[in-house]
């Protein structure tokens, strides 16, 4: 059975840090500190979750509210340009014939 190592905190903030700011992939960087991938995943998910969570933990939500209208703006967008295209078509579609 294999054991499992015990990690530093100041080893896991490293590893997610050299993962994160890397040029190279996760992958690459697990391999190169002989870390599981999984487990390197896992670390920088939980550095994601503390990092969005920091002070009274609104920072996250209000980052996720700001995202979200400027999702629905996007959308929008998209659809009145959708709806032009398809008009555009229909034109050149009865020039056409």
């Amino acid at each position: 059975m294999s054991q499992k190592k015990a990690y530093t905190a100041e080893f896991k903030e490293a590893a997610v840090k050299l993962a994160v700011e890397s040029k190279q992939s996760v992958n690459q960087t697990a391999r190169e500190l002989e870390v599981n991938v999984n487990t390197l995943h896992t670390w920088i998910a939980k550095y994601h979750r503390q990092q969005s969570t920091k002070g009274d933990g609104k920072v996250g939500e209000q980052h996720l509210y700001e995202e979200l209208k400027q999702l629905r703006r996007e959308n929008a967008r998209l659809k009145e340009e959708r709806e032009l295209l398809k008009k555009a078509a229909a034109f050149f579609a009865k020039e056409s014939r």
